[in-house]
């Protein structure tokens, strides 16, 4: 997919600084910034490096400026007190992204292009910038990097402890910042081009930190200037990276622009589903310990068991990577301590095991891939690699694992107090949960059930007759609907929490679990009810609410400060991650499945046309205001947005194929025509297939 903004949208900054770009090269790294190149977080930076001790910002950005006749013309943008300086951006004259990230700028005849690379597998990254004199007189290009040597939820402040001291090497200079820090490697400078004159660049400021409450200036490092002879039209690059150069740039360039181009031949004409399917891959890394994982979202997000569990459908199965997918789950399956999954994976091996439903959410990654691979070797894989860890999630969960989890007398799963929170929605405000959810959790339940059936199921495949969970199923069915079912009028739904004899009557999304899942405990008589108020009172165009609109506690924004966003997070903000199984459980539950795709697809287009262009660009944000024009919000690329967005699409065109025909054609529509109320706005120049 490819997206461009003109002039005028560059040149409209409130919005342009609203819209942001990210590189990822399959380690954990990433490039990220806004479509100005002017940083409005503290996690944005040119070289994000995953370390053994968590990410760190190194090169946070460049200043550049091209000078000819005794002038100097700056084209980069900081934000500092009350200002932006350089102003750049007033001579940008576009920003494209297909694979990588280009902007043009414009100072009288003169032409600059500046495309930025992350080269796949290392942590490297390439800047080539493209001069275009029009025959005029020779100028020079002097580029000053910017060093934070941060972790990147931190900032830093000028201080005595940064070493200034660069070390010739071959093209270029060495610099370690501090003790133990990596040491950046800058080269493919002409000799002599480089003059050491450290210096402090003071009070850069991050409006998105501001507006979200955190500490949002800080102080780069600038080590010295770099300096480039251009005349005419000429082409140059600048490498940075963790390791020295083992070729010329322009030989990882020309390597890396082939991979895209025969990616593009082989998928053909970029479709909705390929993007997607693409766009997952940035989720996909391998870590400094050589583990494979996946990262919850960009850019503050690291490996979570929820989250890799719920994503792994989406990223691998759905999308093809079925060896990748393998690889994790098996990962995963050894990681099971007592019955439970990590809610968080450790750089350092001290994984946290405070999650209820990681381990649930196991049972339902396997049996997607089944579904995506029913062959004989896919069942003698799952005996091998995962019968073992799904028995000892079902032990350990009857044996009690710890945090107040255990199986009660009528069979249901408890999990919790009052001080913790171990499902999904855990948000905590002044160490008290927002969303109590202690007790027997709705979708835990379903999760449970589901468990044991797919137990049972493959017990039977596997011969395994000693395993027999048909009595324990029969009477978790019979008391999940006694405790959770609530009669109305229009049918009925469920509850989201039995606790002490007390039902939480909120309409929550929580309940749609207990009819999409694989094995389900609600009769199909209740199905369609509990779908159905889902659909009336929580699906929006970007996802689903996570509480009805009319419930006291609703909360329709999710802005503010740490404390307001975290009281505001399951109370109502929109998820789109919740649209795979909401997708599923229109499948199962309705009866006129081609006319209530049709409905589903039609409110969700935005996600799909309006959502494309803005935020982060070309993928899914974490959540959405619960109310117009809802605003996207948190991270800028969530894993399970990406993977259960695609999972739906999936689903929509094996079961209504003309219906998402329609759609991807309409959806097309509104992004290559734009209306008078997009002007400003990004657009698209590539078709969808």
């Amino acid at each position: 997919m490819h997206l461009f903004f003109d002039k005028a949208a560059c040149q409209n900054t409130r919005r342009a600084l609203q819209n942001e770009w990210l590189l990822t090269n399959g380690l954990g790294d990433y490039a990220s910034s806004s479509i100005l190149n002017c940083n409005t977080r503290k996690y944005h930076g040119l070289l994000v490096s995953s370390t053994p001790h968590g990410r760190m910002v190194l090169l946070s950005a460049l200043e550049e400026s091209l000078q000819g006749e005794n002038r100097e013309f700056l084209f980069s943008t900081r934000q500092h007190p009350l200002t932006m300086y350089p102003n750049g951006y007033e001579f940008q004259e576009l920003f494209s992204l297909e694979d990588w990230p280009v902007f043009v700028y414009r100072m009288g005849k003169t032409f600059i292009r500046r495309e930025l690379l992350l080269e796949r597998g290392k942590t490297r990254l390439l800047v080539r910038w493209t001069i275009d004199g029009n025959g005029l007189m020779p100028t020079k290009l002097r580029v000053k990097p910017l060093l934070a040597v941060r972790g990147f939820h931190e900032l830093t402040s000028a201080n005595d402890a940064i070493s200034s001291n660069c070390t010739p090497i071959p093209g270029g200079f060495a610099i370690t910042p501090y003790p133990g820090q990596p040491t950046l490697y800058f080269q493919n400078i002409d000799q002599n081009g480089f003059t050491e004159a450290p210096d402090w660049y003071r009070n850069v400021e991050y409006q998105n930190e501001h507006e979200r409450g955190f500490p949002y200036s800080e102080d780069l490092f600038m080590p010295g200037c770099i300096d480039f002879s251009v005349a005419g039209r000429s082409t140059v690059f600048l490498s940075v990276g963790t390791s020295p150069l083992e070729c010329a740039p322009e030989e990882i360039w020309e390597r890396e622009v082939r991979f895209y181009q025969e990616r593009r031949q082989q998928e053909g004409r970029a479709g909705l589903i390929k993007h997607l399917k693409r766009s997952g891959e940035q989720f996909i890394v391998r870590d400094p310990q050589g583990r494979m994982a996946v990262l919850a979202g960009y850019h503050w997000f690291d490996a979570w068991g929820r989250d890799t569990l719920i994503s792994l459908p989406g990223l691998t199965f759905s999308a093809g990577r079925i060896a990748q997918g393998c690889e994790i789950l098996a990962e995963i399956g050894k990681s099971v301590r007592n019955g439970l999954v990590p809610n968080m994976f450790s750089p350092d091996g001290n994984d946290a095991y405070n999650s209820a439903d990681a381990a649930l959410w196991y049972a339902f990654a396997v049996q997607s891939f089944l579904a995506a691979d029913s062959s004989d070797e896919a069942y003698a894989w799952v005996k091998a690699h995962a019968w073992t860890p799904l028995l000892e999630i079902v032990k350990g969960f009857r044996r009690g694992p710890g945090f107040d989890i255990y199986i009660d007398q009528e069979g249901l799963l408890h999990a919790g107090n009052a001080t913790t929170q171990l499902t999904w929605m855990d948000a905590q405000v002044h160490g008290h949960p927002v969303t109590p959810r202690h007790g027997c959790a709705v979708e835990l339940n379903a999760l449970w059930y589901n468990t044991l059936a797919f137990i049972q199921e493959l017990a039977e495949k596997f011969g395994e007759s000693e395993v027999n969970e048909q009595a324990q199923l029969k009477e978790l069915r019979k008391h999940f609907i006694r405790h959770f079912y609530i009669t109305t009028p229009d049918g009925g739904y469920l509850g989201d929490v039995w606790r002490d004899g007390w039902l939480d009557r909120s309409i929550r999304p929580n309940q749609i679990f207990a009819v999409s899942l694989p094995h389900s405990p609600v009769p199909e008589k209740f199905q369609y009810s509990i779908w159905h108020t889902v659909k009336e009172n929580l699906l929006t165009p970007y996802g689903l609410r996570t509480l009805a609109p009319s419930d006291l506690a609703f909360q329709s924004r999710y802005e503010g400060g740490p404390e307001q966003r975290d009281a505001s997070y399951h109370q109502g903000t929109v998820w789109p991650w919740l649209l795979g199984h909401y997708t599923d459980a229109t499948v199962r539950a309705t009866w006129a499945v081609e006319q209530e795709m049709h409905e589903l697809l039609e409110t969700v287009s935005p996600l799909f046309s309006d959502h494309f262009l803005q935020a982060g660009l070309g993928t899914f944000s974490e959540v959405f205001d619960a109310a117009p024009p809802y605003r996207p919000n948190g991270c800028i690329a969530q894993a399970w947005s990406v993977a259960e967005c695609l999972r739906m699409l999936i689903c929509a065109r094996r079961h209504a194929p003309g219906v998402y025909a329609n759609f991807r054609e309409k959806t097309f529509k509104k992004l290559f025509h734009p209306t008078d109320d997009t002007v400003g706005r990004g657009r698209l120049v590539e078709t969808f297939g």
